[in-house]
């Protein structure tokens, strides 16, 4: 499944980016985050729980970092396994572009599930994925504009 899109978030690129690269801001932004751990600048092991149709489950990962180009872009790929729910790996390309006072998050991702989760057809993971989405860019949106998220 492939997703790509646009978001403009009303905070500075370089805010923006420190966002983006701070596990804190990150744990409080992805919906269903238990947990991240920073084991280098560019490796991040990470627990999220989440539901797609009937199935919920813990899906426990690493996290990699790459292409790094500070402050417009990088490309972050991750794996993860979820127990009897199956697992799911991608990578989305990340870039971000002044807009005035703001900042344009373009984005390319690019997933693929197995076990349970792939038994639901694109259509509902790709569904899911969006609404997982809009809910991270309006969590991280609020966080940098100092609002609870």
């Amino acid at each position: 499944m492939d997703l790509t899109g646009e978001e403009r978030i009303a905070a500075p690129r370089d805010a923006v980016w420190a966002a983006l690269n701070d596990p804190d801001t990150l744990k409080a932004c992805i919906p269903g985050c238990q947990e991240i751990v920073r084991r280098s600048p560019t490796e991040l092991d990470l627990t999220v729980k989440f539901k797609i149709g009937v199935v919920s489950a813990t899906f426990s990962g690493e996290v990699t970092l790459s292409n790094l180009n500070p402050p417009e872009s990088y490309t972050i790929a991750g794996e993860g396994k979820g127990s009897i729910a199956g697992l799911a790996r991608g990578s989305a390309d990340v870039r971000l572009i002044e807009d005035g006072g703001g900042t344009i998050l373009a984005y390319d991702i690019h997933t693929q599930v197995g076990g349970k989760l792939a038994q639901f057809g694109s259509r509902l993971i790709g569904s899911s994925a969006r609404k997982l989405a809009m809910r991270f860019f309006a969590d991280l949106e609020a966080r940098l504009n100092g609002k609870a998220a």
